[in-house]
């Protein structure tokens, strides 16, 4: 015990220590001299931490090529929240004759309410036409346009964050 006492700071510490408690109880006034020896100071090299940056690999750019892609008969839209993907059942009605706009969601609970929206006047506005997410994830929303022209329709949850890509109707 004695060995480790010597080559260890903190043994050392509490070998001066013991060695001044006895010489206090014995009362002789070496007991000071014992205790006011310092010990060594023990350095260590402490090694860098690395960097987030530096062990990171870079991850590889997407080239444009890469990133373009022919847009699906059907429209979707992806956010952080989940996605709705839509289709109309025709491209094309007859003023006054119903369209389903059927689709299917992803990240979005089942018995969440959806709501169709059209573009007009450059704005989104809401109209009276809205269904729930099936258990399976899927909708349908069925929807008669009076007005002729071309009508651009979208499917959002009615918190509004999750919404699909717009879908075009020509109304005739």
């Amino acid at each position: 015990m004695t060995s480790v006492l010597r080559h260890h700071r903190y043994g050392r510490a509490l070998g001066a220590g013991v060695l001044s408690v006895a010489l206090l109880s014995g009362g002789t006034a070496g007991a000071f001299a014992a205790t006011s020896t310092p010990s060594p100071k023990v350095t260590t090299t402490k090694k860098p931490m690395p960097t987030r940056t530096a062990t990171m690999k870079p991850k590889p750019m997407p080239t444009r090529s890469a990133t373009k892609r022919a847009m699906p008969k059907t429209a979707a839209a992806t956010t952080a929240a989940g996605s709705i993907t839509v289709a109309a059942s025709h491209k094309t009605v007859k003023h006054g004759e119903a369209v389903a706009f059927a689709g299917r969601v992803k990240g979005v609970k089942a018995g969440t309410v959806l709501v169709l929206q059209h573009r007009m006047n450059g704005k989104w506005t809401t109209l009276r036409s809205t269904t729930a997410v099936n258990r399976n994830g899927t909708f349908t929303i069925r929807r008669a346009f009076t007005a002729k022209g071309n009508e651009t329709v979208r499917v959002v949850t009615k918190d509004g964050k999750v919404m699909s890509s717009p879908v075009s109707v020509k109304v005739s």
